[in-house]
């Protein structure tokens, strides 16, 4: 633990100017990031008598070793760089919210010839029109549902709609009314794309015109005795009006705003935020956090508004922003809004009216999502903690192993052995710290050997991350660590227990492989699958937990987890392997020249008999690619014919091969 005095800058060193600032600690990782108007004024705060810090920012200066500050022309600037630092960083004293869940949209493909309406999630796409996010998929499914009358945009996969153009017949939809069938021809591109807009006009509030539209033309339509369509215009207005139901008006004269409450108490906080497009609410979502630094309402605001802007632009940010408490740069944080924007946002705190009672609407929610949270982590967290206990006793363990790594070899007969690593962190998995291996030192199935690379490997890695300190020297013929830029690192933090799935032989390998290295301070145990027993380095008994354990619970789902992530990654490797073919091997061959040769000549088999000239012909290619692919053909041995297994036949490769595709076929075993 550092004295903050052994770091303190000299008095006239720190400029009187905005800027942004970074905390790093002795392994140069960056551990907080924070700005100010006047960097002399805001750092001298952290280097007070520490007995008089708050008892986070005190946790926080201690572990530091260093601070470093950018000067910037203006507040935006330094806006702006703090939340690129927060995301680059991961700082560990910085409030960040994670959201338990993925929130769907309703999106609407603009970016397609063919737009489609559909429900998504993750991150936002280029040329997609978003709605929401919403609580749950069967709501917009249910909107959707009742729109379609009246806009039959196209829902369908790309699958699906090439799939009923080729056969020349829509799918059900088409039949039944609610999509304008556009890849039988039933409409042309300009009036589907037409239809997408209107469904997204309404969707985005401007619904008044379009129903008084759709009424005069029911009344002209009665008028002119023409009863169907007068019928069904009046049966559209009623399904838009149901749709317009499921989402109440809540402030009037068509509003567009994000309101964001806040509820918190010492240890952690809760943000709630309501999307009001057209005076509705479109959508709704929440995140809850820890409370690492010494935060207030307001700097909990800021955090919030960057978190949910910083990677938005246009419509996306509202007009309007309605916050319990306006943070200390509160100028700024508008201009860099209205940046975003790129219009005027009004930043401000709700005073009366609509707006203040759906303001404590929406603080509600976030109380009760707070408790529910609370109630929810102190069941999670006395089952994982006496999950912890029950391993470190069972293990004799000097502590409770707060990170768990747990390493799986996988393979199909021999070929493309992989290994995965996967991280449990408190009793949770850690995602982002989850590593894949390709075993490298050998060919063929041998999972002891393979433990102890792949181990080997991972902590190699971890000491090259200690020579930073001295506290350890790389060996002969390996190369020191990167040069260090803060971020957090692969490899850096040791675990209290390594878990490998397997009994005594890939136990031993593991210890071998850290006994080499001269780590003494990392347990480690393996989980055979048959009975689930606990086998422990130099053991002849395995540790048997009792199956109502919820110490052998927790190590099984570590296991399990370790499983699954190694076969995701040797599938995908087998699956590249069976598609490749003569030209994935040619150097510099591209994806886009691949297929514009095999579009040019037909099939593989033709481009091999081609000749350098007749190969530089096609667009893109070269007389030194030209050779090269030739060269690279030559060598490749070809696939024996095909042969009809009914007649006896063979068969001509007269049908064009998909760029990349072997014309071996292999069967999984």
């Amino acid at each position: 633990m550092a004295d903050p005095s052994s770091y303190r800058p000299q008095p006239g060193q720190i400029p009187d100017s905005p800027g942004v600032y970074r905390f790093r600690d002795e392994h140069r990782r960056v551990i907080y990031v924070g700005k100010a108007k006047s960097l002399r004024q805001r750092l001298a705060n952290y280097f007070q008598d520490v007995a008089g810090l708050h008892p986070r920012t005190a946790t926080m200066v201690t572990t530091a070793a260093s601070v470093e500050w950018t000067v910037v022309s203006t507040e935006v600037e330094a806006l702006q760089l703090e939340y690129s630092w927060i995301k680059e960083y991961d700082p560990r004293f910085n409030v960040k919210y994670r959201d338990d869940k993925s929130y769907p949209s309703l999106a609407v493909t603009l970016n397609e010839e063919y737009p489609r309406v559909q429900v998504m999630r993750g991150p936002k796409k280029k040329g997609v029109r978003y709605f929401g996010p919403y609580a749950h998929a069967w709501a917009i499914r249910e909107t959707v549902d009742l729109m379609l009358r009246v806009f039959p945009v196209r829902t369908c996969s790309a699958g699906v709609f090439k799939r009923s153009a080729q056969i020349g017949r829509p799918c059900l939809l088409g039949y039944i009314g609610k999509c304008s069938a556009p890849c039988v021809g039933r409409v042309t591109p300009e009036e589907h794309r037409e239809l997408a807009e209107d469904f997204c006009d309404f969707m985005a509030g401007r619904t008044g015109a379009y129903l008084s539209r759709l009424e005069k033309e029911m009344h002209i339509a009665a008028e002119d005795m023409e009863y169907e369509k007068a019928a069904r215009l009046r049966d559209d207005i009623g399904a838009l009006r149901r749709a317009m139901e499921k989402n109440a008006v809540v402030l009037a004269d068509a509003t567009d705003a994000d309101l964001i409450a806040v509820a918190e108490d010492e240890l952690e906080a809760a943000v709630q935020i309501f999307h009001v497009r057209g005076g509705r609410v479109r959508g709704q979502r929440g995140w809850v956090t820890d409370k690492v630094e010494a935060v207030d309402t307001a700097g909990l605001v800021e955090h919030a508004l960057q978190q949910l802007y910083g990677e938005e632009k246009g419509e996306s940010v509202p007009k309007e922003v309605l916050v319990p408490a306006l943070p200390e740069d509160t100028p700024a944080l508008a201009q860099w809004l209205a940046e975003r924007r790129g219009s005027q946002v009004s930043l401000r705190i709700p005073q009366r009216g609509d707006k203040k009672a759906l303001m404590e609407t929406v603080h509600r929610n976030a109380q009760q999502s707070l408790a529910l949270h609370k109630t929810r982590r102190a069941s999670d967290l006395t089952t994982r903690s006496r999950a912890l206990e029950e391993i470190a006793e069972a293990l004799e363990l000097d502590g409770a192993p707060l990170r768990i790594e747990c390493f799986d070899i996988s393979h199909l007969q021999g070929d493309d052995v992989v290994a995965s690593m996967v991280v449990f962190e408190d009793g949770l998995a850690r995602k982002s710290e989850y590593r894949r291996f390709q075993v490298k030192s050998f060919e063929g199935q041998d999972d002891v050997r393979s433990m102890h690379e792949v181990v080997s490997r991972r902590f190699r890695r971890y000491l090259l991350e200690k020579s930073k300190t001295g506290e350890w020297e790389p060996q002969d013929g390996e190369d020191g660590p990167p040069e260090d830029d803060g971020k957090p690192k692969r490899f850096a933090y040791p675990p209290q227990l390594v878990v490998v799935d397997g009994g005594q032989p890939q136990v031993a390998a593991a210890k071998r492989a850290l006994d080499e290295l001269g780590i003494d301070d990392v347990a480690v145990c393996g989980l055979a699958k048959r009975l689930e027993e606990v086998w422990l380095p130099g053991e002849d008994d395995p540790v048997v937990l009792p199956r109502t354990s919820e110490g052998l619970y927790l190590l099984q789902r570590v296991r399990d987890e370790a499983h699954r992530f190694a076969i995701q990654y040797q599938r995908s490797k087998r699956g590249k392997r069976l598609k490749s073919g003569p030209l994935d091997e040619v150097p510099g061959l591209g994806e886009s020249r691949k297929q514009a040769l095999v579009k040019h000549f037909g099939s593989v088999k033709k481009l091999r008999q081609a000749t350098i000239d007749q190969i530089c012909e096609v667009p893109g290619i070269g007389r030194k690619t030209a050779e090269t692919v030739a060269a690279a053909l030559a060598g490749a041995v070809p696939a024996g014919p095909a042969v009809n297994t009914a007649t006896g036949e063979i068969i001509e490769d007269e049908n064009p091969a998909p760029a990349g595709a072997s014309s071996e076929r292999g069967t999984e075993q």
